[in-house]
C-alpha cells in the first residue's frame, strides 16, 4: 500500500505546482574563488565549460576522479565581486562538500586562486512553483543558473535561476528576515519531503543518494547538463570522452513505479540477479510511490523488478515520470 499522505503534505504539493513553496537551503556548501586564475583554474577542474562566464551566468558540472567517476556535482555561479573583479561561487552538496574544499586546495598551488568558506557566512532559500518570480520581484531572465543581485524589503540576495523557479543566497544572518518577507508576499513554508517530491518526478539525480564515486556522468544522464565536449582538458575527461563516443554505459538512471514504499540502498533484482540500488524515494500525489535508480542496461523501461526481500516489485520507467 501507498503511503498516506496528510492534508498538510497535500498543500504543500499544491503550492509547489500552482503557487510558490519556500524551502530554507542553507545547510548546502558553499565556497568562493577569487583571483585572476579563478576561471582558468577551475575549468581544468569540472566537466563543463567555464571559459566564456561572464557575470550573471552560471553552469552545472561534475568533478571527477582520474578515472571519471564522480567526486560530487557543482553549481558554479560567476558574479561582480566588493572589488569589482569576477568571483566564483560554488554551490554543492553537504556530502561533495569536503571533496571540493580538498581538491581546490590540493590543486590550486601555482594558480593566482584564493579560496573562501562561505558555507556558514551565507543563507540560502528557495522558492519553487510558478510564482516564484513574482515573489522575488521579477528574477534574472535567461536560462538556469542566470543571477543578478535583488532587493527584496530592503534585504540584498543573489537570485539565481533554477529548473523549478529561483534561489535567494543572501548574508546568514538576513536568512530569517528574508525569509519573513517572502511569506507575508505569498509564500507557503514546505517540507524537505515535498520539494523531493518534485525532484523525483522530474528525473534529476542528488549526489550523495543517487550517486556516489562510482557513478560516470554519462550513466546519470548528465551530459547534456554538466559535460562539455569542446572544452580543453580536465579531470577525468578521458574516460568521459571515450565512453561518450565509443562506449555503452553499463548503467542507466531510470525511474521506478513502486508497488509500496521503498528505502534508499534497498536491493533491485532481475529474475536472480541484482541490477542497482534504490535511489531517492518520494510518494508523489499523482503517480503513488516512485523513486530513482542507477540500474544495469538489462533493467530496460518496462521490466519489473523485485525490491528488497521480493516483497515489493518495481515497474523501470524513462525519466522524467510522466505525471499528467
Amino acid at each position: 500500500m501507498a503511503a498516506a499522505q496528510t492534508n498538510a503534505e497535500l498543500e504543500e504539493h499544491r503550492a509547489l505546482r500552482e503557487g510558490c513553496g519556500l524551502l530554507d537551503r542553507s545547510a548546502r556548501g558553499k565556497l568562493a574563488l577569487t583571483g585572476p586564475d579563478a576561471v582558468e583554474f577551475l575549468n581544468g577542474q569540472v566537466t563543463n565549460e567555464l571559459a566564456t562566464l561572464a557575470p550573471g551566468q552560471g553552469r552545472y558540472a561534475a568533478f571527477l576522479t582520474h578515472k571519471g567517476k564522480m567526486l560530487g556535482d557543482l553549481r558554479v555561479l560567476a558574479v561582480t565581486g566588493p572589488d569589482g573583479e569576477l568571483e566564483l561561487l560554488l554551490d554543492t552538496e553537504r556530502a561533495s562538500l569536503q571533496a571540493l574544499f580538498d581538491m581546490i586546495r590540493r590543486f590550486k598551488v601555482g594558480y593566482r586562486v584564493e579560496l573562501h568558506k562561505r558555507t556558514l557566512e551565507r543563507g540560502l532559500l528557495s522558492l519553487i512553483g510558478p510564482r516564484a518570480d513574482v515573489l522575488a520581484g521579477a528574477g534574472p531572465g535567461g536560462e538556469e543558473h542566470a543571477n543578478a543581485l535583488v532587493q527584496i524589503d530592503g534585504i540584498e540576495a543573489l537570485a539565481i535561476r533554477t529548473d523549478a523557479g529561483i534561489d535567494l543566497l543572501c548574508a546568514a544572518e538576513d536568512t530569517e528576515a528574508l525569509a519573513a518577507a517572502l511569506l507575508a508576499r505569498g509564500a507557503t513554508t514546505v517540507g524537505e519531503a515535498a520539494a523531493e517530491c518534485l525532484r523525483v518526478e522530474g528525473g534529476r539525480p542528488r549526489y550523495g543518494i543517487d550517486l556516489d564515486d562510482s557513478a560516470i556522468p554519462q550513466e546519470a544522464g548528465l551530459n547534456e547538463r554538466a559535460v562539455s565536449f569542446t572544452k580543453g582538458c580536465y579531470v577525468g575527461q578521458e574516460t568521459v570522452a571515450r565512453l561518450f563516443y565509443k562506449g555503452k554505459p553499463n548503467r542507466h538512471l531510470r525511474g521506478l513505479r513502486l508497488s509500496a514504499p521503498a528505502e534508499a540502498g534497498e536491493p533491485l533484482r532481475l529474475g536472480e540477479r541484482e541490477v542497482g540500488r534504490v535511489g531517492s524515494f518520494a510518494v508523489s500525489p499523482s503517480l503513488g510511490p516512485i523513486a530513482l535508480a542507477l540500474v544495469r542496461r538489462e533493467a530496460e523501461p518496462g521490466a519489473r523488478l523485485a525490491v528488497g526481500d521480493g516483497d515489493r516489485t518495481a515497474e523501470v520507467v524513462e525519466l522524467p515520470f510522466a505525471t499528467g
